[in-house]
């Protein structure tokens, strides 16, 4: 499986957060699973990507040329794809994929994930999507995703498609216990806006 992780590129983060980037890092590659990611060699992302083939994974980076000239590239990837915009990085990171967690993040992080969650909405895809709560990070995300379910803005139905799980153990047993949702149309009922 290729299991993409998006995650910070912050490295003034407190330290909890970097050692449950080394321990997604380290489990996918146990698995024999292949991590996609952003290919920076700082913050969560250098943290998860040095984990992963520190026991044995391979490593896909994808980033951007701007990002690649800054110096931030993650030099030991197994597969590096250099790509023009932040856009098509996130059009391959999708594609190369099979599934999606969120280590905590920033505005990139959440766009990221976002996207992925608007796409599986759409049926674009079926592929599992998790936020790894490290800390309860997640927790005030969660709250509104509640809020905007709540006032009707999304379907009730659409709490499947997204999971959040408080570590690493629980996020990989729910990948292997994956089972794509059934879902109806965005617009299945006429005249709503859901």
């Amino acid at each position: 499986m290729n299991i993409c992780v998006y995650s910070s590129s912050s490295d003034v983060i407190e330290p909890v957060f970097f050692a449950a980037a080394a321990q997604l890092g380290a489990a996918v590659a146990r698995r024999g699973d292949i991590l996609v990611y952003g290919g920076c060699s700082i913050g969560l992302m250098g943290a998860v990507a040095r984990a992963a083939q520190q026991n044995g994974g391979r490593v896909i980076g994808i980033i951007p040329t701007f990002m690649h000239q800054r110096g931030l590239t993650h030099a030991h990837c197994d597969e590096l794809i250099l790509t023009e915009t932040m856009r098509e990085r996130k059009a391959l990171m999708e594609a190369r994929s099979d599934a999606f967690i969120a280590l905590p993040g920033g505005f990139g992080t959440l766009e990221e994930m976002l996207e992925v969650i608007t796409l599986k909405q759409l049926q674009r895809h079926r592929k599992p999507v998790l936020f790894l709560d490290v800390e309860r990070f997640y927790a005030p995300l969660q709250l509104l995703f509640e809020h905007i379910l709540e006032h009707r803005f999304a379907k009730p139905a659409y709490r499947d498609l997204y999971a959040f799980v408080p570590d690493v153990a629980s996020g990989l047993a729910y990948l292997d216990q994956y089972q794509p949702p059934q879902l109806v149309s965005k617009w299945s009922d006429t005249g709503s806006a859901r």
